[in-house]
């Protein structure tokens, strides 16, 4: 089994480090300073109190007839495009997109080609120092396991393939039906969080700004409501505690996430290291929430 990690990022290093230690045949794509650091220390990543290399093939091209069984594709939203242009005559058969997206499937697929994508999401946070080395982990699966589908939400040999592949290397994951709902969703809750960062004048301390907290509950609540509404039904089913919990319940519920560690790993750290992006999501899912008004 050969798996491209395209991409080299928090993600990418996490799930390249995972899937190599589970003995697949993995390489890493990567560019600019981290393809230096990676040609010149390798792959290190923490474990505990342990430093790891791992053993792993880095690339910084991908030749049209290097064909592998997946390809990860673990860019940041605003590298989208550029990526599947550079993938477009790769003859591999399957890219799964682990993507933070609201466009549509079919434009992806347009330049890729019918069938090759198989969206998803990965479930993981964390960091890479200036010296390369990563200290990240996976999401507990209670609260979000990598997930993913057929575009069509149909099951297939592939996403029985890519389970057992995940399974393999020990990363939890879930299968949805509708993968584009699911990354509504998604968006409904990261957008009001990465925005309460940006609006705070400290936001390593912002849990104790309590205007903002309830400003973000009120958003949280309003853009659960509205898709709830909107599509019938939210996915995970666990979103609609944002519903249905009391405002100044979730309010206090928010102040002690962002303060905690979790907050810290899986939250802060992406805010803050990838600004342009979370902006840009958050104009897509507002742009969406007012078409559909």
């Amino acid at each position: 089994m050969r798996i491209l990690i395209y991409g080299a990022g928090v993600i990418g290093y996490l799930y390249a480090a995972l899937l190599a230690d589970a003995g697949y045949d993995t390489s890493i794509y990567a560019r600019g300073k981290r393809l230096e650091i990676l040609k010149n220390n390798g792959l290190l990543y923490k474990k505990n109190q342990d430093l790891i290399k791992v053993k792993i093939k880095i690339l910084e091209e991908v030749p049209d007839d290097d064909i592998y069984d997946f390809i990860l594709l673990t860019v940041r939203e605003n590298q989208l495009y550029e990526a599947l242009t550079e993938l477009k005559n790769n003859k591999s058969n399957t890219i799964v997109t682990m993507v933070n997206s609201l466009d549509s499937y079919k434009k992806w697929e347009d330049i890729v080609g019918t069938g090759r994508i198989l969206p998803a999401f990965p479930g993981a946070g964390g960091s890479i120092n200036d010296d390369g080395i990563l200290d990240a982990s996976l999401t507990p699966r209670i609260i979000q396991p990598t997930t993913f589908a057929e575009i069509s939400g149909n099951k297939s040999e592939r996403t029985k393939q890519f389970s057992e592949i995940l399974r393999h290397a020990h990363i939890p994951y879930q299968k949805v039906t509708d993968m584009h709902l699911w990354q509504l969703c998604h968006l409904a809750m990261v957008v009001p969080i990465a925005d309460a960062y940006y609006e705070s004048d400290d936001p390593e301390k912002v849990e104790k700004e309590w205007k903002i907290m309830r400003t973000t509950a009120e958003r949280l609540k309003r853009n659960f409501n509205f898709l709830r509404k909107q599509k019938g039904k939210l996915s995970p089913w666990k979103m609609n505690i944002f519903r249905f919990l009391p405002l100044s319940f979730l309010t206090i519920m928010l102040a002690v996430t962002f303060e905690s560690s979790f907050g810290d790993k899986f939250m802060y750290q992406h805010a803050m290291k990838a600004p342009d992006e979370m902006r840009e999501l958050h104009k897509q899912f507002y742009a969406y929430m007012k078409r559909m008004k």
